[in-house]
């Protein structure tokens, strides 16, 4: 007997942009993030700030589908950027570069803020974390950002993150904030093919605040 679907459903799903249309020129054709009339929309007003930081928010971009499933209050984007450096889950270097999302410190301050249970797992094979996904249960996946090109050859694995919220026994469902159509929202790749851009790590998101 074959295992039953486990998917949430309606998940909302937002790009690290302002617009899911915008995704694949930005990433294809290299045009400037704030040409986007809707490069506000998640609370930056700074274009330097939001050119910036925007590609380096998959992991706040996954977050915030989560809150908004839960119906957990939150702050716009821009401002939960700035909890999660005071936090230390992204850190600046001295060359201008981002250390994170660091998992730790992410972990720590959603379940302070959020009430939500975030475990951490350092390795893990990508059944491991499918099979953690219930129905208070998301899992955030480290992969590389080629995945928005399945079919393509890819390159390295990691430095990516994406929500994964459904499975079934071949394989799961997931949002890419980076991601261009038709592997964008409710994306859905079997477990073979997903693994190949896995980079071994992940967290499991439970729901413990009603």
């Amino acid at each position: 007997m074959s295992e039953p679907i486990l998917r949430h459903a309606d998940v909302p799903y937002y790009t690290q942009w302002g617009s899911p249309d915008w995704v694949r020129p930005i990433v294809e054709e290299r045009r400037d993030p704030c040409d986007d009339p809707a490069w506000q929309r998640s609370g930056f007003t700074d274009p330097e700030r939001y050119r910036f930081w925007a590609k380096r928010l998959c992991g706040l971009t996954c977050l915030e589908s989560v809150l908004d499933y839960w119906r957990i209050a939150h702050a716009s984007r821009a401002a939960l950027l700035d909890e999660a450096l005071q936090h230390g889950v992204y850190r600046l270097r001295e060359d201008g570069g981002v250390d994170g999302l660091i998992y730790r410190p992410f972990a720590q301050w959603v379940g302070a803020a959020f009430g939500i249970d975030v475990d951490v797992l350092p390795q893990a094979t990508l059944e491991e974390l499918a099979t953690r996904i219930d129905h208070d249960t998301f899992v955030i996946a480290s992969v590389s950002p080629e995945i928005r090109y399945p079919d393509r050859p890819n390159e390295r694995r990691g430095g990516h993150l994406v929500l994964l919220h459904g499975r079934d026994r071949e394989g799961v469902w997931f949002h890419n904030p980076s991601g261009i159509a038709p592997h964008q929202a409710d994306a859905y790749l079997p477990l073979a093919t997903m693994a190949r851009f896995y980079a071994g790590r992940g967290m499991v998101l439970t729901r413990t605040a009603r």
